[in-house]
Order: C-alpha cells, then sequence, then structure tokens
C-alpha cells in the first residue's frame, strides 16, 4: 500500500510523543535508544475514517492534507514484454543489429521519445521510455503493437452507449486507446452488430475492456424521453429567448432539446437522469397542456417584403412580442409565395400583439432612386467613401446597389431614408455634369495590345487622360471598350484607342520553321547578332521558343510588309546556317594525329584555312580515333581528302597492321586487372595499339597497329604472355588434383619434409610471374618492403631529450624516417630502443638517432653548473602571479628552471648555458622585487557563502580576480580556519578586493538565512533534543543523530554494479587489439 502525507510539525510531535508513552509501557529501558520501524513512524492512512476518534481525525485530517502535484515535462514508464509474447524471440541479435532495435529507432525517430531496451533472465523484454506525456503514450502504443503479440476481444454494450466510448470529435476513443496501448475498433452506426473489438496485449485488453463497461454503466443510469408535442405551442415552451426552457433545465437537471423554428419537427428530446427526465417532462406537458386549452389564433395578411421587419435580426423582433404580450407570432417560410402570418395565444393579449406585428412592419422604409449603371462606383466613391458618410450620418438606413440595374435601393426609418435619398440625388447631378463616358467596340483579339505589357500601355492612357477605362474580360468574349472620366480627356482617350486598334488591323503574324540547333547561332553570343536583325526591322517583333519546349518555331509579328522582308532575311540567314554546318567525321589512326596536326598545329591550321572548314580532334588523353570536320559540303569533302591523304602516306611508310590469334578465353587474363599488362605492353612498344575483339563476340583475332619493329615485337610479347597464362592454368589443375591427396600433418610454421626442414606455409608464398628480369626486380623490391627490428644503444638520461615535449621529437623522427621508434617505459630504465621499418628506412633513422644522440651529449659538456638565486618565502611562492611569471621566465629561456623543493627553499637553481643562466637570473631578481611590493591579506568569509561567490567552474572568483587584479585563495575542505579567505596582490586592490567579498557575503546571507529557517522548519525534530536544544548528556553523551528509522525502503542494500548476477553482460568480450610491425591498422 502506497501512500502520500502532509507532516506538521504538530501533527509529529504529537506523534512522537506516543511514541514515547509506549516504549515506556512497553518495558524498553529507558537508557537505550528505541529506533521505530519504518511503519510506526510513517503509519499507512485508515481505510475507515469514521471509527477514528478525535485525535485520530486531527491526525486524519493532517494526512489527508491535498498536496497540489508537481508534474515533470519529462516522464519515464518501464513495462516489460513476457517472452511468451514477443513478436521477435531471436536472441542471437539483440542489441544494434536486431529486428527490435530497429524497431524502436524508427519509433523514436517518429514520436521524438527516448527508448532504451534490456533482457531479463528469463528472456523477458525491458523497455523504458523517457519523454514528455504525449511522446511516451505515443512511443508506448507502437512498441505494444509492433514487439508484443497482439490479442482480441469483444465487449458487448448497448448500440445507443457506442458514442460514448468515441466521445466528442472521437477524443474519448483516442485517449482510450493510448491509455491501455489497444486497437479499439466500433461497429458503425448502421451496423446492428453490438460487439465492440480490441486489439493489443492482454493487460491492455483487461484494461480497455473495463473502461468501456464502466462507461456503459454510467449511461445505465441516464434516461432519454421523447416528447412529441404540436409545433405550435414549442414557442410557449421555449418562452421569450428561450428563458424558460434554460429555467426548466436549471430547476430539474435534464437537458432539454427543443427544434428550432426552421425545423418543421414536432419531437422534444429530454436526456438526463431518471427523476430529473421524469420532472422536466411532466413540467413541459402541464405547459403545453395549458396553453393547448387557453389559445386561440388570429390570421392578417401582411406584404411579403416586410415580413423580414416583422421578424427582426435573429428573431428578435418576434421574441419582444412574446416577452411583452405572450403571444407566438407564426411567420410563412421565406421560400413560400404565403403573406399570412399567424397569431396564437390568449384572446385578451391578441389586440396588443396584433398592434406591434402592424408596427414593426411599417417601422421600415423601401426607396429606389434612378441612376445610370455606369455612375454607381463614383456615387459609391473610393473605397466607398461617399456612401460611407451617408451610412455613418444614418447607420440604420441600408443602401443597395445592383449589377447592371440603374435602381440604387434605400431601406430605413421613414425620416433617415428620405434624408439619404436627398444626399444620393444630389452626388448623381453633380456627377451627371461633369462626367462623360463612351464606348468603343475594339476587336477581342487586340485588347491585349491595348492593355500592354504588365498594363503599360492603358496605364499610360488612364495617367495621361485622367479617365478610367473598362476592357471585357476574355470568358465574356466582347469587343466594347467603356471609357469613363472628364468629357475632354474621354475624347482623346477613345482616339487614341481608335488608331491603336486601327494599326493592329493591318499587323500579321507569320511563324517560320527554324531547326533549333540553329537558334543559338541566330541569337549569338549576349544576342548581339538578333540585336542587328531588330535594329534593321524595328518594326517586327521576333519571338523564339522556350528551349525546354523543342519547339522549332520563330513568331514574327508585325506590319505585313516588314514581316515578308523580315522573313526573307532569316530564310537567307538560316539557309547559310545549314550550309555551313554540315558534318562528317573519319577515323585517323591515333599513332598518326600528331603527324596531321603538326608541329605547333602548323599541318592542321593550314588544312582549315584551306578548306574554310572546321576540325575537331579527339584529346591527347582520349582511346577515340574520330577526326570531326564542320562547315560546306564541298570544304569537308575536300579537308576530309587532304587527312587521308596525309595517313595513306604514313602507312606506306611505316606499314603497322598485324593480327594475332589468341583464344578468347584467355583475352581477359592476358588484358591483365583493368588493362594493366596489355598497357605494359603497349608502353614497352613505342606507338603500338592493340585491339581486343568485344566481349561475347567469341572471336580470337587481336589487332595490332603501329610501326613495322614495334608490332612484331608486341606480337611476340603477346604470344609469351598467352603461353604463360596456359602453363599457368595448367599447373593450377595439376595442383588441384594434388590437394586431392593425403597430405602429411602440418607443423607449426610448415610442413616438415622427409629430411625434417622446415617447409614455408602455401599462404607465406608470394609467386611472381613475368619475365626473369623483371621477376627478380620485383623479388628485390618486395623483400626490401619486408619490416626489420634494430636495437639502439642510447643511455636512459637522454630518452626523455629524444622523446622531446609531448613526444614532439619522437614523433618527428619517426615521420621523417618513416619508420616506428619504441622507447621502453622509465620503470625498466633500459638503454635498447627499437628501430622498426623497412631495411633502408631503418638504417636512416639509425643514423638519425645517434647524430641526435651526439648533440645532446655535446650539450651537456657545454653546460655549466647551478647558479643559485635566493627566493624571499614572504614574496609570495605561493601566489598564483608569481608562479606564472616564474613559468613565462622558464619559457622564454626554453630551459628547466625547477622549483625549490629539494633544496633550500629559499633557494632556485638554474642549469643551463652560461649566458642564459645570467639573463634568467636577472629575469627572476627582477620578478622577486615586483612581488615583494604585494601584500598578502585574511579575511573571515562566511563559509557558506564560498560556493556562490567562487561560482560555476570558478567563473565568478576568476571574474573577481582578473577585475581587482588580485589573487583569491579559498581554505581546503576540512581546514581548521574554513572562513579565512586569503587575498594578495598590491595593496589598494587587496582593499577593494577585500570590501567586494564582503558586500557578496552580506547579500547571499540573507538567501542563505532563508534557506536555513525553512530547512530547520520542514526538519523533524530529535528524539534526544529538549526544550533547550542540548542532548540527552551533556557530560559527554552521544550527539544527536536525528530521526531514524528501522526496515525503511531506502535502507536496502543495493545492487553491486560490479556483480556479473545483477548486471549480466551481453555477447562475447572484445578480442584485444593485436599491435603489429606495420603500425596500427586504418580503416
Amino acid at each position: 500500500m502506497s501512500s502520500v502525507a502532509v507532516l506538521t510539525p504538530e501533527s509529529f510531535a504529537e506523534h512522537r510523543s506516543g511514541l514515547r508513552d509506549q516504549e515506556i509501557t512497553g518495558g524498553v529501558p529507558e537508557d537505550e535508544a528505541y529506533i521505530p520501524t519504518y511503519l510506526e513512524a510513517f503509519p499507512p492512512l485508515p481505510e475507515n475514517r469514521g471509527n477514528l476518534g478525535d485525535k485520530s481525525g486531527e491526525l486524519g485530517r493532517a494526512w489527508s492534507t491535498k498536496i497540489r502535484p508537481i508534474r515533470a515535462s519529462v516522464i519515464t514508464q518501464v513495462f516489460n514484454v513476457p517472452l511468451e509474447e514477443r513478436r521477435y524471440k531471436d536472441n542471437s541479435q539483440f542489441g544494434d543489429g536486431g529486428e527490435e532495435a530497429k524497431v524502436c529507432l524508427d519509433i523514436m525517430q517518429r514520436t521524438g521519445a527516448h527508448i532504451e531496451l534490456s533482457l531479463a533472465k528469463d528472456q523477458g523484454l525491458s523497455i523504458m521510455v523517457t519523454g514528455k506525456l504525449d511522446s511516451v503514450m505515443k512511443a508506448r502504443k507502437e512498441i505494444v503493437a509492433r514487439l508484443q503479440t497482439q490479442a482480441s476481444a469483444t465487449v458487448a454494450i448497448p448500440k445507443e452507449h457506442h458514442r460514448f466510448v468515441i466521445g466528442k470529435n472521437g477524443e474519448k476513443l483516442q485517449e482510450l486507446e493510448l491509455k491501455t496501448a489497444t486497437k479499439i475498433a466500433i461497429p458503425r452506426p448502421d451496423d446492428p452488430n453490438l460487439n465492440i473489438r480490441i486489439t493489443g496485449t492482454k493487460e491492455g485488453i483487461e484494461k480497455a475492456r473495463h473502461e468501456i463497461l464502466l462507461i456503459s454503466a454510467e449511461q445505465d443510469k441516464r434516461a432519454v424521453e421523447r416528447l412529441s408535442l404540436e409545433k405550435a405551442y414549442h414557442p410557449f415552451i421555449a418562452g421569450a429567448h428561450n428563458r424558460l426552457v434554460q429555467e426548466l433545465n436549471r430547476e430539474t437537471g435534464a437537458r432539454i432539446s427543443i427544434p428550432p423554428p426552421g425545423l418543421h419537427k414536432d419531437e422534444i428530446v429530454i436526456t438526463g437522469e431518471k427523476e430529473a427526465v421524469a420532472l422536466a417532462a411532466s413540467r413541459i406537458q402541464a405547459i403545453y397542456n395549458d396553453k393547448k386549452r387557453k389559445t386561440t389564433t388570429i390570421s392578417v395578411e401582411v406584404k411579403k417584403s416586410q415580413h423580414k421587419y416583422i421578424v427582426g435580426p435573429k428573431g428578435n423582433s418576434l421574441h419582444e412580442i412574446m416577452e411583452s404580450t405572450g403571444v407566438s407570432v407564426e411567420m410563412p417560410p421565406l421560400d413560400s409565395a404565403s403573406e399570412t402570418i399567424i397569431l396564437r395565444g390568449e384572446p385578451d393579449k391578441l389586440g396588443p400583439a396584433l398592434t406591434q406585428v402592424y408596427a414593426k412592419a411599417k417601422s421600415v422604409k423601401v426607396v429606389e432612386v434612378t441612376a445610370p449603371a455606369w455612375l454607381h462606383r463614383f456615387i459609391i466613391g473610393k473605397k466607398g467613401q461617399n456612401i460611407g458618410r451617408i451610412t455613418q450620418q444614418l447607420p440604420r438606413v441600408h443602401i443597395e446597389f445592383t449589377d447592371g440595374e440603374e435602381q440604387i435601393s434605400l431601406e430605413g426609418p421613414t425620416e433617415e431614408v428620405e434624408q439619404a435619398q436627398v444626399q444620393i440625388q444630389g452626388i448623381i447631378r453633380d456627377l451627371l455634369v461633369r462626367m462623360d463616358y463612351t464606348e468603343v467596340n475594339i476587336d477581342q483579339r487586340f485588347h491585349r495590345h491595348l492593355i500592354g505589357k504588365n498594363g503599360a500601355n492603358i496605364n499610360r492612357i488612364k495617367e495621361q487622360y485622367k479617365v478610367s477605362v473598362w476592357i471585357p474580360q476574355e470568358p465574356d468574349r466582347s469587343g466594347l471598350v467603356r471609357i469613363e472620366g472628364d468629357p475632354k480627356g474621354v475624347q482623346l482617350a477613345r482616339k487614341e484607342l481608335m488608331e491603336v486598334a486601327h494599326r493592329m488591323e493591318n499587323e500579321c503574324t507569320k511563324e517560320l520553321s527554324v531547326e533549333q540547333r540553329f537558334h543559338r547561332s541566330i541569337i549569338g553570343q549576349k544576342g548581339e547578332k538578333i540585336k542587328e536583325v531588330r535594329d534593321k526591322f524595328p518594326e517586327v517583333v521576333i519571338n523564339f521558343p522556350d528551349p525546354a519546349q523543342k519547339s522549332d518555331m520563330v513568331q514574327l509579328r508585325g506590319p505585313k510588309n516588314e514581316v515578308e522582308k523580315c522573313s526573307t532575311f532569316l530564310a537567307k540567314l538560316i539557309q547559310d546556317l545549314v550550309e555551313n554546318t554540315f558534318s562528317l567525321s573519319i577515323t585517323i589512326f591515333k599513332q598518326f594525329h600528331k603527324n596531321i596536326i603538326g608541329k605547333g598545329g602548323a599541318n592542321i591550321k593550314k588544312i582549315r584555312e584551306e578548306t574554310c572548314t572546321k576540325i575537331d580532334l579527339p584529346a591527347e588523353n582520349s582511346n577515340s580515333e574520330t577526326i570531326v570536320i564542320t562547315g560546306r559540303k564541298n570544304n569537308c569533302e575536300a579537308a576530309r581528302d587532304r587527312i587521308l591523304a596525309v595517313q595513306r602516306e604514313l602507312v606506306n611508310t611505316h606499314p603497322l597492321f598485324s593480327l594475332v590469334t589468341i583464344p578468347a578465353k584467355l583475352h581477359n587474363s592476358v588484358i591483365g586487372s583493368k588493362g594493366c599488362l596489355v598497357r605494359a605492353i603497349m608502353e614497352d612498344c613505342a606507338g603500338v595499339h592493340i585491339h581486343f575483339p568485344s566481349e561475347g563476340s567469341g572471336s580470337d583475332k587481336v589487332t595490332i597497329r603501329g610501326p613495322a619493329g614495334e608490332v612484331e615485337r608486341a606480337k611476340r610479347q603477346l604470344l609469351l604472355l598467352a603461353e604463360e597464362k596456359v602453363r599457368r592454368r595448367h599447373l593450377s589443375s595439376l595442383e588441384s588434383q594434388l590437394e586431392g591427396q593425403e597430405a602429411p600433418p602440418p607443423q607449426e610454421n610448415g610442413n616438415a619434409s622427409l629430411e625434417g626442414e622446415t617447409v614455408p606455409r602455401r599462404c607465406d608464398i608470394i609467386t611472381i610471374s613475368g619475365r626473369t628480369e623483371k621477376c627478380e626486380l620485383a623479388k628485390t623490391a618486395l623483400l626490401a618492403l619486408v619490416p626489420v627490428t634494430e636495437d639502439v644503444q642510447v643511455s636512459y638520461d637522454l630518452h626523455r631529450y629524444i622523446i622531446g615535449q609531448k613526444g614532439s621529437g619522437i614523433r618527428k623522427m619517426m615521420e621523417e624516417y618513416e619508420v616506428n621508434i619504441w622507447v621502453p617505459p622509465p620503470d625498466q630504465q633500459s638503454d635498447v630502443i627499437k628501430v622498426t621499418g623497412q631495411m633502408a628506412s631503418v638504417e636512416r633513422a639509425k643514423l638519425g638517432l645517434l647524430e641526435r644522440v651526439r648533440e645532446l651529449q655535446a650539450e651537456q659538456e657545454d653546460r655549466v653548473g647551478t647558479r643559485p638565486v635566493y627566493w624571499n618565502k614572504h614574496t609570495g611562492t605561493s601566489s598564483r602571479s608569481g608562479v606564472c611569471a616564474l613559468y613565462s621566465v622558464r619559457i622564454i629561456l626554453r630551459y628547466l628552471i625547477p622549483f625549490p623543493v629539494h633544496r633550500s627553499p629559499d633557494v632556485i637553481v638554474i642549469s643551463g648555458y652560461e649566458r642564459n643562466t645570467e639573463v634568467a637570473r636577472s629575469a627572476i631578481e627582477q620578478l622577486v622585487s615586483a612581488l615583494q611590493e604585494m601584500v598578502n591579506q585574511d579575511v573571515h568569509i562566511d563559509p557558506r557563502t564560498h560556493a556562490r561567490i567562487i561560482g560555476a567552474r570558478g567563473k565568478a572568483v576568476r571574474k573577481a580576480m582578473e577585475e581587482f587584479k588580485v589573487d583569491i585563495r579559498f581554505p581546503q575542505p576540512g581546514s581548521e580556519d574554513p572562513g579565512r579567505v586569503t587575498v594578495t596582490g598590491l595593496p589598494d586592490c587587496v582593499d577593494n578586493a577585500i570590501e567586494h567579498l564582503l558586500n557578496l557575503e552580506e547579500e547571499y546571507m540573507l538567501s542563505v538565512t532563508e534557506t536555513e529557517t525553512m530547512a530547520a522548519y520542514m526538519k523533524p525534530p530529535s528524539r534526544y533534543r529538549g526544550s533547550d536544544g542540548g542532548g540527552p548528556d551533556d557530560n559527554g553523551g552521544l550527539a544527536a543523530k536525528g530521526f531514524v528509522v528501522r526496515d525503511a525502503p531506502w535502507n536496502d542494500k543495493a545492487p553491486d554494479m560490479s556483480s556479473a548476477e545483477d548486471f549480466p553482460t551481453f555477447g562475447a568480450g572484445a578480442a584485444p587489439k593485436q599491435t603489429s610491425a606495420w603500425g596500427p591498422k586504418k580503416f
């Protein structure tokens, strides 16, 4: 049983006194310290509070004081999935590579929650989900659905209760699914099935089933009553402004639903508790019976246009009549042509109600004012300014304009309508005097030219002549353009529009078919060429299609004569382009390309100039042999003949074609990896090109082209290479046959031969194939790559100088000589340094290492003895500024200055070259003289404020030291005087810093005192503390231990994190890394 309680000092003192009485009466000796158990000190809440006495009731009230929960924004939920319910039971891939981990990763990305998985000893799955409440609930639902096997069950509840399970907008159902981590399927309203299907885990299904049954049980207590009463009497039940039905709702506690006036339905629905529904139904039935007995009706005819004034805004006028007379006014539907209004009520009330109906019908006057339709927008004014002034003065007048009609409707109180009519008629007369309009019929296909690009043309006309121009929209298919404004401006605008239309009628549009590949040539670089054409024909507009459209049509628009001239000019230009863009390709041996180009490109340049063609050769590093010639057809053919003549001449002087037969199955092995073998032959035989047939052709013919002598040489090498490949294949087949025979047992480092010699293992043998001399070279190169290790004798005292600061010296040597240098650890005190690497590199590294040793030995011989510098302790050797300054001197002189620890505490010994030691001595003496001016001053600061003064990671105290240029030292934990703070620096700076520290102490002590006061109030009193605060025994008795209980939950033994039983490991441990002479592996 768990409980939450509020423990006040009074209730706790009373509780402790009760414990004291119990232990005395229980026979426990007074001199022994009795420790209560957890249940005695914190008893559980009583289940039946009514049976407690007065004292127990007081304690119960103290325990039951509600504490407002403070909920964290981030929560954690832990739940388990038993082995039999796990969807993925393959434990071999548990972890990052398992399906469960992949599913959790996907859920984390979609919900934003953090998920941790662990495997219990019983192979059950423990899942911890952390995050915000919504994210945790969604993640838990998905985890259960995807990691746990799903079961299903059904629960049957009445059909009318289904909607309460769903809730408003499905919110209740969503909340229930998240809470139980299940999927709940409810039948559709038109489905007679009563069963609700629940899918999820067994635990979730039980929770969801329980919640659904609780909702159904709650609804069983409610009732629904439907009363069928005539629609005409509904207003009497609802009352004026629905006040009567609202009062019934409050008095009975039921909910009464009356159909709105526009819905022709007689049924009134009452819902709620059974007693409340019955009471409300009886009250409504009584009202209905009373009104049906007492009321009568009369009918009157009122114009349909006046009905809306009787109804009023939102039916307020009808409610006013009902409230004042108690009579219901029934209006015919708006879509009905009937003008009959029925009044229903008590006979003596019908007369006053009829008077109010007629008064409201005649309270509004409707007047129509005639004005030309084109003037309506000027009457309204810019942004409704003119009409706005009238409606502000006469807010109850409604003014309505109808498009296309000349009537303006005014509606409102009689006097205000007459005033508005006079003002609008005055505006109309004024506008007719100073405004005019005209209409021009212009073909609709010219409208876009009248408007211009982005409305440039039409806007210019409007601003220039101060008129408004109305051009019909395309869907209207009308050519009538309307001009309104000043009479003179209207005539000028009309004249200009007519001139534009006349000019457009003489224009024509022509489309010219031009291949898209010529478009860029016609336009030219940065449009220079097309600009020349447009300058030549300024009245013609030339439009090229978008390149993405892949269209060949170029559009010309302008005067007919100019368009024809421009079309003829462009056709001639295109014809020239077609003639000049004829192209042909010829294949020339790659080795002859340089002969065709000539020295400095002389040959190819000459051919280009004489034939007026463009000749493109492939790049030098390309394998293509195709040369492309572009220009006029006859010129291209002449250039081709000249290039082929050059090739024929070279072929006659260099016979260079040969065929070699090599089986197709050997082609890949002869070519080698990425063509390395055949490329080596071509490089060895200068100018030779070897061509193998395409893969899958089945041809055995290999073509060799090049100089005669080199072709024969390449042919011999290819045949030798093919023979070698055949021989190696034969040897491989023999070895595979031998491997099938019984072999002697392998030894540790190889196989033992009959003579007892160790035979190398096959995996240790590298086979080299090729010509003899090149194989020997490759063997020598491979052996040179095998790493060796050499020992170098270096005195142990010099090791630290060879290593250098942070290993910089040894690292520089390893990078320079490309070796690995191993220096023994200091605890071995060995003089042997190992150098590993290639033989040549190791030799160079040995020489470099020995050279470095000689330099260090010579340097030691040149060094002088010690030079003492006296260091006065009173200058503050512990001062941080002094130590930092000494380090600065040490770094500048680049020599070691040991601190005074082994010799006299007042002496610093400087070792190094004589000239450097003199400089160091001078620098340190200057430093000492500067430090002698500093003072040390102690100030007492309350230890409780030290942490705040220091700040997070010392940020606050560092800022103070920098600001006041002092050093502030706080006492170490456990110091004899925990409040002593030492400030070191110049006297003025020390005084200012101390004043600053005292101000901070005063400020922080306020909050410290307040915190301690609250803590003292919340801390329970000690068992042994008396009224004076002393202990039980002032003469050496034990101090009070505070409040102690036995068998408390926090006294349980914590799990041992090093125990394999409490924290089992998953998978095998990682194998130790193996070091290699080649250095660390790089991935």
